[in-house]
């Protein structure tokens, strides 16, 4: 094992990809540069200017080309940057990449499309390059959903979405880019819907996504010394959600705390909340808690963004709750 920063994971991932199979190209604005957060850094050097593509600013049109090169036989990845990003581009991902495949029955093997970008705050970024908004997607037939927390997850993930058939959405979070964990050295991928316990606990169960899987567990060691065992749970795909080891964590801790940085209506937590509640209600000791921002957009000021921004205080106070103390 070597311990790299999130951000090197996925550039290696990229390089990996690019070199194991000739069918893959990456296109998006200021890939040949590295893009803002180094994400395709070194690459354009090692595959040439035909496999890193520079796009004009146009993420429609990205889109949209990636969208045909797949249904012609390339493997192509689209770095958009910055998830706000997406809504220049809904006609082409939502009307488009996830329905042809079931428009056109047989006449394709799939969208094998990887669209990558970084979603959610606590970098100063300001409303417009802040927001995550995963949920959209979920709710989006034909498009599957992934949000590392970890590096080995950031690696595994996007290898395994550049060689699925299906569409991908592969959302990165900016909070984590500088992080540090442990990679292997060799191949390896993280499958696609496969739930993983970062932490293990009896006494409650803390479900949480990208940059929060960090504040749970850091929620987890302070709550641990005031006695309450937190188990971590990272769905690590949103779509399809893994459900089967959120159900067995809850009839093992008899309670539940969804913890996302999305906007907490109609956000993720509410769907796991709600299968939970249909699935293993009687295992239930007290309600379910949902963390996630108000309904306002991201501030600018760090101060204010950090006040919006829900954090690892938020998790502690909910555990607190449902264990009634």
């Amino acid at each position: 094992m070597k311990s790299i920063r999130y951000h090197k994971a996925i550039t290696e991932a990229l390089a990996e990809e690019l070199e194991r199979d000739s069918r893959v190209l990456i296109l998006g604005e200021d890939v040949g540069m590295g893009t803002a957060f180094a994400s395709t850094r070194g690459l354009v050097e090692r595959f040439g200017t035909d496999r890193i593509i520079d796009t004009p600013i146009s993420e429609s049109g990205i889109v949209g080309l990636a969208v045909g090169a797949a249904l012609n036989g390339l493997r192509p990845i689209v770095e958009l940057t910055i998830m706000d990003f997406v809504t220049v581009c809904m006609d082409p991902l939502v009307n488009h990449m996830a329905k042809l495949q079931y428009m056109f029955p047989g006449q394709h093997q799939g969208v094998p499309l990887v669209i990558m970008a970084s979603c959610g705050g606590r970098v100063g970024a300001g409303p417009q390059h802040s927001q995550s908004l995963e949920a959209w997607f979920a709710h989006t037939p034909g498009i599957k959903v992934v949000m590392p927390s970890t590096s080995y997850d950031a690696k595994g993930l996007l290898k395994a979405a550049v060689r699925d058939n299906n569409p991908v959405m592969y959302l990165y979070h900016k909070g984590l880019l500088r992080a540090p964990g442990e990679v292997p050295e060799g191949e390896y991928t993280v499958p696609l819907g496969v739930a993983e316990t970062k932490r293990a606990g009896k006494d409650v169960t803390v479900v949480a996504t990208a940059e929060m899987v960090s504040q749970a567990l850091t929620a987890a060691q302070d709550l641990e010394k005031a006695g309450i065992d937190v188990e971590v749970v990272d769905p690590r795909t949103i779509y399809p959600l893994d459900i089967e080891p959120i159900i067995a964590s809850v009839k093992k801790t008899s309670r539940l705390v969804v913890a996302h940085e999305a906007v907490r209506f109609c956000g993720l937590g509410a769907e796991i909340a709600a299968t939970v509640t249909e699935m293993a209600f009687d295992y239930l000791d007290a309600p379910v808690k949902r963390i996630g921002a108000p309904s306002v957009p991201i501030p600018f000021a760090p101060s204010l963004e950090n006040a919006v921004l829900p954090g690892a205080r938020d998790i502690v106070q909910a555990c607190r709750e449902v264990c009634g103390c």
